[in-house]
């Protein structure tokens, strides 16, 4: 007969569990009773995680992401995908091409400058071979659609999307897919070398345009269909009576695995067939209860995935140097805000909207993918300096950007009904087209 385990053995797995509760809780909790607002709970979150590992007697080990980037990779490609779907979803008004100006421009623009500016950086100050720097700056050039939910635009059929919220969101929802080809070519440098001439063709055919039409063109497509399934007649009296839970989930899985088999690119894909569905039949209610499910479940993963990111910066900080710290408080304060600032001239936004669209360029969840799925694919000299930057600059934007989102309240420019830009009142041509 085997020994009995003592009363109070207090078990690992069952300390880490209620640490984790506890965390997740007080993080979502404190920053509504200290600033009586729903200011972003990431840094908490961050903070509370390191706590729990670092002074915690008996909690386990924290899972190493140089060791294990698998999966940090899998946990975080499913936050975004569902994250991705649920904000094309909560976007009410696409149909004027004045309001998406500002998303292309910072997606064709101010996103190149970004990866090149973050990966010239990387290169000079931290030492880092031409695919290191270049992966860098791929995983940390697009903003995040998962932890700037407090600049984004709210709950579908809320309206109130201001050009300033409305430009942060699409970029969000685009830039996470429009990361990869640059992430793949730091793979082909490292695969290959860094002279152009054996890999150009082959990475524009294939990685820059086959697998973003791909990726928005079946996207967009298995979204329409889901959306003349769900409001068909029979498909409307089953989600009168079914709750949205597995149709949500159902939906984000079936169009990511299709049109990964397509080649494409999956979060892309996830985001357009949010937006189609979302078109099929606007104004239904159900959207409201779809949306709620999305964002409950981004919600809970989100803060598992920030609190064992925030487990690991013992452990990843000490690699960092002063030289890192400049990269990431320079794509902070300097980069993002120049380069979105430069890239919206032209767009009808004033100055100061500009300035805000350009400085809330939040870093998150996506960056931790893309990072896990490069360090997991292939091994990089600078692997340790890849992981400790992503986490340090995580921390910092939510720090940063959590603490000031009230700012796009405040200080955004006067804005009414469905206009692009407060400045569109001042321009004949495009006012007579509002």
């Amino acid at each position: 007969m085997s020994e009995a385990e003592p009363l109070f053995g207090f078990s690992p797995t069952h300390l880490l569990t209620a640490a984790v509760g506890a965390a997740v809780f007080v993080a979502y909790l404190l920053p509504r009773i200290s600033f009586l607002r729903a200011a972003s709970s990431s840094a908490v979150l961050m903070i509370l995680g390191l706590a729990t590992f670092t002074f915690i007697p008996g909690m386990p080990a924290a899972l190493d992401p140089t060791v294990s980037p698998r999966i940090w990779e899998m946990i975080s490609e499913f936050v975004v995908i569902v994250v991705l779907f649920a904000t094309g979803l909560r976007i009410d008004n696409i149909s004027n091409w004045s309001r998406w100006r500002p998303t292309v421009r910072l997606l064709l623009i101010a996103m190149p400058l970004t990866i090149a500016a973050v990966a010239l950086l990387g290169w000079a100050l931290a030492g880092m071979t031409a695919a290191g720097a270049v992966l860098l700056g791929a995983v940390l050039s697009p903003t995040d659609p998962v932890l700037a939910g407090d600049v984004q635009v709210g709950p579908p059929g809320e309206g109130g999307e201001h050009p300033v919220r409305f430009t942060l969101t699409a970029e969000a929802g685009l830039n996470d897919g429009l990361a990869f080809p640059f992430v793949y070519l730091g793979l082909i440098i490292a695969a290959q070398g860094a002279d152009p001439s054996t890999w150009l063709v082959e990475w524009i055919a294939r990685d820059v345009i086959y697998r973003i039409v791909v990726g928005a063109l079946v996207g967009a497509l298995v979204g329409w269909l889901l959306g003349k399934s769900l409001f068909s007649s029979w498909g409307s009296r089953a989600i009168e009576t079914g709750g949205p839970g597995v149709l949500a989930l159902g939906a984000v899985l079936l169009c990511y695995g299709i049109v990964e088999l397509a080649e494409g690119y999956g979060f892309i894909g996830a985001f357009a067939a949010g937006l189609m569905c979302r078109r099929v039949q606007e104004k239904h209610h159900f959207h409201k209860r779809l949306h709620a499910f999305s964002e409950a479940l981004e919600h809970a993963l989100t803060a598992v995935l920030l609190i064992m990111l925030g487990s690991t910066l013992p452990a990843l900080w000490p690699v960092l140097d002063w030289w890192h710290t400049l990269i990431g408080f320079g794509l902070l304060l300097i980069i993002r805000p120049l380069a979105g600032w430069l890239a919206l001239l032209g767009t009808g936004m004033t100055s100061g909207d500009r300035l805000i669209v350009g400085f809330f360029g939040v870093r998150g969840i996506g960056s931790i993918y893309y990072v896990g799925y490069a360090t997991g694919h292939m091994e990089f000299v600078n692997e340790d300096q890849l992981w400790a930057l992503v986490a340090y600059t995580i921390f910092a934007s939510a720090l940063l950007h959590g603490a000031t989102s009230f700012l796009v309240d405040q200080y955004a420019s006067p804005w009414s009904g469905d206009r692009a830009s407060s400045s569109i009142r001042d321009d004949p041509q495009l006012a007579s087209k509002n």
